[in-house]
């Protein structure tokens, strides 16, 4: 995956190690819905942005219905990754 600083990497379908840390630190007491990235892609700033490609499961209500969604997270240099916008992906 190329890095270009201020510019997004293509989407990743193989989600690494590193990047389920981060969606798991901006995400995890997160209520209501689920969401399961299937590829993810990075911007190089004062830390790094995420945009993960997500299928979100919604699990409060029953029947659990699901929808495509982009989730953002912003990674500073030092400190905990942190949700900056869920934007769902409509027809």
């Amino acid at each position: 995956m190329t890095q270009i600083v201020g510019g997004w990497t293509e989407f990743d379908y193989e989600i690494t190690a590193e990047a389920k840390t981060v969606l798991k630190e901006a995400i995890g007491n997160l209520v209501g819905v689920q969401y399961t990235p299937t590829a993810f892609a990075t911007q190089v700033v004062a830390g790094t942005n995420y945009a993960f490609l997500c299928t979100g499961t919604t699990t409060y209500i029953t029947p659990h219905t699901q929808f495509p969604a982009l989730v953002y997270v912003h990674k500073p240099l030092s400190g905990d990754a942190h949700l900056t916008e869920i934007r769902h992906i409509k027809p």
